[in-house]
């Protein structure tokens, strides 16, 4: 098959275009390398059944070309991490609404099935401790840009069901619960990359807030199979679904899970929120999957624990 993914030179990406590649796909890949990098694709730069455009699919003239050669659309191409949406939530915006509205426009123009990635910080401040598909979303006020990203990536799935109902397009949303792994980088300030290079180096991890916020952590490998079933099942059309682990830890307990599995000398030191991000930030106390809709679908579940994951991203740090 042809697939095209954008944002293909990114974390998830990259991972994704390797596996299809390796399944001996065709994959076109589109990236403007603002977070992504080209050495995600290193293992596959010389597969003949790669393409990579550089550029953005906001205007790019070549993603029209890419989307109707497809047979299959990953939309991965996204504004990512807490510190890049709070510091410039303009582009935030504009990346995530403006390229998925000409994503889904061109898709829907030539009948290409298409799996819009979205996020389980469009689940808000809701304080339940399991999130659901179905769940109602509250979204904090427009004065804290820490909710332009939830906001941006909500109005992607609301696009994507408009297609969907009007124009019988064949997309799927699919919300990703810290999905980690071989190559993520903390710049961003995504939290076990950042913690574990910390911690080989022997630096203090940084935890901000108290530290009994509780996150899920899912292996890049476990994600990008949950795409593929999803790819594989014609009755995922129109569905939303969570993908990520049900494995809970608290990222004081992440801190020191760390520190632990690298052996390390490094101390923990607590963080306001405010001087880690800015004067009003708010975060979500709990966010924890329930992934019994795919579960129960495709008998996908994340299989990966959290122990083997800080080990995969430490090997490939060291």
């Amino acid at each position: 098959m042809n697939f095209l993914i954008t944002g293909g030179a990114g974390f998830i990406g990259g991972h994704l275009t390797e596996l299809l590649l390796k399944e001996g796909h065709h994959a076109a890949v589109i990236d403007d390398l603002s977070t992504g990098r080209v050495e995600n694709l290193a293992a596959v730069r010389g597969n003949p059944n790669l393409e990579l455009v550089i550029g953005d699919v906001i205007s790019h003239p070549e993603l029209e070309r890419l989307i109707r050669e497809a047979d299959v659309i990953f939309h991965l191409a996204a504004a990512v991490g807490v510190e890049l949406v709070v510091h410039d939530p303009v582009r935030t915006i504009m990346t995530n609404v403006s390229g998925t509205e000409r994503v889904l426009k061109l898709a829907s123009l030539y009948g290409k099935r298409c799996i819009v990635a979205s996020t389980s910080e469009v689940y808000g401040k809701s304080e339940k401790d399991v999130f659901t598909e179905t769940d109602d979303l509250l979204i904090g006020a427009p004065t804290n840009s820490r909710w332009s990203y939830a906001c941006s990536k909500l109005l992607d799935e609301f696009m994507l069901m408009s297609y969907c109902r009007n124009h019988a397009f064949q997309g799927t949303v699919v919300r990703f619960f810290n999905t980690v792994g071989p190559r993520q980088t903390g710049r961003y300030g995504m939290v076990i990359p950042r913690f574990v290079s910390a911690a080989l180096r022997g630096e203090d991890l940084r935890v901000y807030g108290t530290g009994e916020q509780t996150r899920c952590f899912c292996h890049v490998h476990d994600t990008i199979r949950a795409l593929l079933e999803i790819v594989n099942h014609d009755e995922s059309v129109g569905e939303i679904y969570n993908i990520g682990s049900n494995e809970s830890i608290s990222i004081r307990g992440l801190a020191e899970r760390i520190i632990e599995r690298t052996g390390s000398s490094s101390k923990i030191v607590q963080i306001p929120y405010s001087e880690a991000y800015e004067k009003g930030f708010e975060d979500m106390l709990h966010r924890a999957p329930n992934c019994e809709k795919i579960r129960k679908a495709f008998g996908w579940k994340a299989e990966i624990a959290l122990n083997q994951i800080i080990d995969d991203v430490a090997h490939s740090m060291r």
